[in-house]
């Protein structure tokens, strides 16, 4: 197809600014841009989240978080599902143009320094290198193909040195010149140097005392690495925290001044109203804190993402026009969705329990993770989902489950807690009948109930009233999670955790979290009605193999505004697993997190232990293939899983390189490495080759190895390049990616696998100097299956720049010579 050439971006925007008002470029810095029919120019707002499919519009694909999808370590995977994202986002915006924006928040580049982290499941790796190259190729499909139209128009955040929620609008990631550069630069420049990434977001905390919103960054690093003009936006309320919660500036004037000056472009505030955000500004002209150029920037800026996604176009001119409704949810998606899960799955241990190949087995599926899929806070709504015992049923002669959950009743004297058994639900109220509750531990004593009747979640409204009527906990203030305290004479107090009060029945025995203290909480006794480890014990003893899917409710104890504060397995979760695996020693335990886990146990006693991230809509799909051995565990892990919290340095340290941080520079030895995953197949590594043993900086060498599948089985392997300096004036890191391939070999088959080693790729932060230096050294070459499992080692001497003061290179402490 021919496409109608649009006038250059250039000299469009250039003739819009021209005949705008100051008014209505103003209203242009908003979040939700008003029309402005006299220039033909429609509404327009910023912000749809795309994260891992649409978010918040309704169904749409559902695909793995992006922690999963990092884990295919397969950027053509990852480039697929941000294009059909993107499709997605498309058939949205032709079918309600003002609501949904082309403009794209995604993806998460912000290297995942700490699980620790709440958002932990947005980022892709720890490595900044992996997350530019992934992220870049998720950008990719999101943009498009198109010489000068973008699919949609992403946006890269949170712009800079963000790992932490908790008071994450107040304090400052302290970052050295080194870590900067080396570590925290690396992830944003590599989209936006591709073209791929279009815009940024900027982050809510502070960079070395100053607002990030504020940041010399934007201008000296972001703008200066982007091919285009680049859009920076504001997070939701962050520039109103400059002079608010961060008290950085007197008043929101100059705070609005401030961060228009520093590069902001758009204005993420007071949701749909711009009303505000263009009085202050109008206001900061007024008193001269910003001038018309100033303003005509940003709208420059703005207009030209505005052109680029034919915005202006007449409508026969949109290369996407022919984006039909049906692009939501159609069935190459769904492949899509089954594939990238099944790629995501990473087996962490096996002693020949898995695959379970005889169709004979019985087997038990149990846990609170075992017929429920859950979505994250930036989830689009499933068409459907697939449970892992649904991925299981039909596949092997009996599958059995059971949510491994107390199931209780609660009562007053001799009144019980009942309620409606209607799918609709209603209050919960003291009286005659009892109602059955299943209590779903998430970790840290907080606890879910799901009444037994119609299988809805309790929560709390506004007003305290409790009823049954949830799908779960959800939402950005979750209203369904409690904590049970220990009261007088064996009772239990309600304590919920949104209002952060106590539950007490009122005058018509209606439940209402509404008291202030314990002393004013009605006192209940729960009678329980069912073990629920007990009964999953029973039924694992019963099955040939027990399969016990535990992790996290991704609403719940780590997302966006709640960090954790350890890396430990729900207490309820932990005493499941133990009690199953003591009546079936044939356990498989199945995690899905959003972030590792420290399972020492499950590694020392169990016989297979696999990871996902949540799956989305085809989770239980995708792991019923590899579970019965018809996929491929094709995963790898990239980020570290650390046996205790212990070797994890303080969460507001960002000096990875001080601290010993990252697979980079940790010292231990990790519960899982980073890079680890297991095969069901067996793979050799022979015949390290280097196209040189020797090379000046900036020229790239080929490093070869031959890969052999010798097991009976086809396999999946990823070939990890990494490096590390021999002898360096500074602190080196102990091994660091360069490059990793992904091939498939049938039994018996040898492929020779080429990876590329760019030298220019071998510096660090010279802070004398104000640049990257490559050193005079010889790095080893390590390639091998994980950071830890090296197969192959080789050697290669570096020609590089001088080192800044002139001095030969000593041996950097603690390194091999």
């Amino acid at each position: 197809m021919t496409h109608h050439r649009a006038p250059a971006p250039y000299a469009l925007v250039g003739d819009l600014l021209g005949r705008l008002t100051l008014p209505e470029k103003l209203g242009l810095l908003h979040q939700w841009q008003a029309a402005v029919p006299r220039l033909g120019l429609p509404p327009f707002r910023t912000g749809t989240e795309a994260l891992h499919g649409v978010a918040w519009l309704g169904e749409a694909t559902v695909f793995p978080q992006a922690l999963g999808l990092a884990s295919s370590w397969n950027p053509e995977l990852v480039r697929a599902v941000g294009a059909a994202v993107g499709d997605e986002v498309r058939a949205k915006h032709h079918a309600d143009p003002e609501r949904v924006g082309l403009n794209v928040w995604a993806p998460v580049v912000n290297p995942l320094r700490d699980p620790r982290w709440g958002r932990n499941e947005e980022g892709w790796s720890e490595d900044p290198w992996l997350t530019g190259r992934l992220a870049t190729a998720y950008a990719e499909g999101l943009r498009g193909e198109h010489p000068q139209r973008l699919r949609t128009a992403p946006t890269v955040k949170h712009f800079l040195g963000y790992n932490n929620e908790t008071d994450r609008a107040t304090t400052s990631s302290d970052l050295s010149p080194r870590v900067l550069h080396e570590y925290e630069l690396p992830a944003f420049r590599a989209p936006l140097a591709a073209g791929a990434a279009v815009a940024v977001m900027a982050s809510y905390n502070l960079v070395n005392g100053v607002p990030a919103h504020l940041s010399p960054l934007i201008a000296d690093e972001l703008r200066r690495w982007a091919p285009e003009e680049l859009m920076v936006v504001g997070d939701a309320g962050a520039v109103g925290n400059i002079a608010g919660v961060q008290g950085h500036l007197p008043d929101h004037v100059d705070g609005y001044a401030a961060a228009l000056r520093a590069g902001i472009d758009s204005f993420t505030e007071d949701d749909a109203d711009s009303a505000p955000t263009v009085a202050r500004l109008a206001e900061a002209l007024d008193r001269g804190l910003i001038t018309a150029s100033d303003v005509d920037r940003a709208v420059r800026r703005i207009l030209t993402v505005r052109v680029r996604l034919g915005d202006l176009d007449p409508p026969g001119d949109d290369p996407f026009a022919g984006v039909a409704p049906d692009a939501v949810g159609r069935p190459a998606h769904r492949d899509l969705a089954r594939e990238a899960a099944r790629q995501s799955i990473v087996l962490l241990r096996n002693d020949g329990l898995l695959p379970l190949t005889d169709r004979t087995l019985r087997v038990a599926v149990l846990g609170p993770l075992a017929d429920a899929v859950h979505t994250d806070w930036y989830s689009g709504t499933p068409p459907y989902a697939v449970t892992a015992y649904q991925g299981l049923v039909g596949r092997l002669a009996a599958v059995t489950t059971h949510p491994g959950a107390d199931r209780i009743a609660l009562r007053v004297g001799g009144r019980y807690v009942g309620c409606p058994d209607s799918p609709d639900g209603g209050p919960l109220s003291l009286g005659a009948d009892a109602a059955a509750f299943d209590v779903f531990d998430w970790g840290r004593d907080v606890v879910a109930l799901r009444a037994v009747g119609n299988g809805r979640h309790v929560g709390a409204d506004e007003a305290g009233l409790l009823a049954n009527d949830r799908p779960g906990p959800g939402g950005w203030v979750v209203r369904e999670t409690f904590r049970l305290h220990e009261g007088p004479g064996g009772t239990v107090l309600l304590h919920h955790l949104a209002s952060g009060r106590y539950v007490a029945a009122d005058a018509h025995g209606r439940l209402r979290a509404d008291a202030p203290t314990p002393d004013d909480a009605t006192r209940f006794t729960v009678d329980l009605l069912a073990d629920g480890a007990a009964e999953a014990a029973a039924l694992a003893a019963d099955a040939d193999v027990a399969v016990v899917a535990l992790g996290n409710h991704p609403m719940v104890n780590g997302r966006e505004t709640e960090d954790r504060v350890d890396l430990a397995l729900p207490a309820g979760q932990e005493a499941l697993l133990r009690a199953v695996h003591a009546a079936n020693p044939r356990t498989v335990l199945v995690l899905t997190s959003s972030y590792p886990y420290a399972v020492g146990w499950a590694e020392a006693h169990l016989p297979a232990v696999l990871w996902s991230s949540h799956g989305g809509q085809e989770h239980g799909t995708a792991l019923g293939d590899v579970l019965a051995g018809d996929a491929e565990p094709g995963g790898r892990l990239t980020q570290t899983w650390y046996a205790d919290a212990a070797e994890l340095p303080d969460l507001l340290d960002y000096d990875v390189i001080g601290a010993d941080a990252t697979y980079l520079y940790h010292r231990g030895d990790p519960l899982y490495p980073f890079g680890h995953g297991l095969s069901y197949t067996r793979f050799d590594y022979a015949g390290l080759r280097l196209s040189a043993t020797e090379a000046t900086a900036g020229e790239e060498v080929e490093v070869s190895v031959e890969v052999t599948n010798t097991g009976d089985r086809p396999g999946e392997e990823i070939v990890q390049l990494y490096t590390r300096q021999r002898r360096s004036r500074v602190k080196q890191p102990l091994r660091q990616l360069r490059d990793f391939a992904r091939v498939s070999l049938a039994p018996g088959q040898r492929q020779v696998v080429r990876l590329r080693l760019r030298t220019a790729e071998l510096s660090w932060w010279d802070d004398t100097r104000g640049r990257l230096v490559v050193e005079d050294a010889t790095h080893t070459v390590l390639v091998g299956r994980s950071a830890h499992d090296v197969r192959l080692v080789g050697a290669l001497a570096v020609r590089g720049d001088e080192t800044a003061d002139g001095r030969a290179a000593v041996p950097a402490p603690g390194r091999a010579r």
